[in-house]
């Protein structure tokens, strides 16, 4: 089976669920998943279902607590740059047969490494490793390279009637 590379990106919410949506349904079909957080270093729900399921996905924060929301310091550089050498160690490899770069786009926005970087480690990749790219803000260098690309489009959001983030749900 060939692999493709997915993104998906927009304002609106549910770009990480749609990709653990999938990694879900590849560990159902016996896939090794690998999951790599770009930006994040937080405590989140899904954390501890993915423990669950840690016989068949490994997940890796590359980030400190909570998203950039400033500019980045050079920690935040220096997690991404460390999360995409480990991602450029694996993607050769049939160890996994998905891998998810969660909040990527983000970490190119941020200018925690560049666009062309991260395409020169996915043209390394094995020819049948599935690639999910997450997070808003893709590049159109990105939006160009991918096999598909979902827009997730905020139309109403509860946040902005002062709901906060509930776990179980945002967190």
């Amino acid at each position: 089976m060939k692999g493709c590379i997915q993104v998906y990106t927009g304002n609106g919410k549910g770009k990480t669920t749609a990709s653990l949506g999938l990694a879900l349904r590849a560990v159902g079909a016996g896939f090794n998943v690998f999951i790599g957080q770009f930006a994040k270093g937080s405590d989140y729900s899904e954390l501890n279902s993915i423990q669950m399921l840690s016989d068949h996905i490994t997940l890796k924060q590359f980030g400190q607590k909570g998203f950039i929301r400033n500019k980045p310091d050079q920690n935040d550089i220096n997690q991404a740059l460390d999360g995409l050498k480990l991602i450029q160690s694996i993607i050769t490899t049939d160890q996994y047969q998905m891998i998810i770069l969660d909040e990527v786009n983000i970490a190119i926005y941020y200018q925690l490494f560049t666009v062309d970087h991260l395409i020169e480690v996915l043209n390394s990749r094995h020819p049948s490793l599935e690639v999910i790219l997450t997070g808003r803000y893709a590049d159109p260098k990105i939006i160009e390279y991918a096999d598909l690309v979902t827009e997730m489009k905020e139309i109403k959001h509860y946040f902005k009637s002062g709901i906060k983030a509930r776990v179980g749900i945002e967190k």
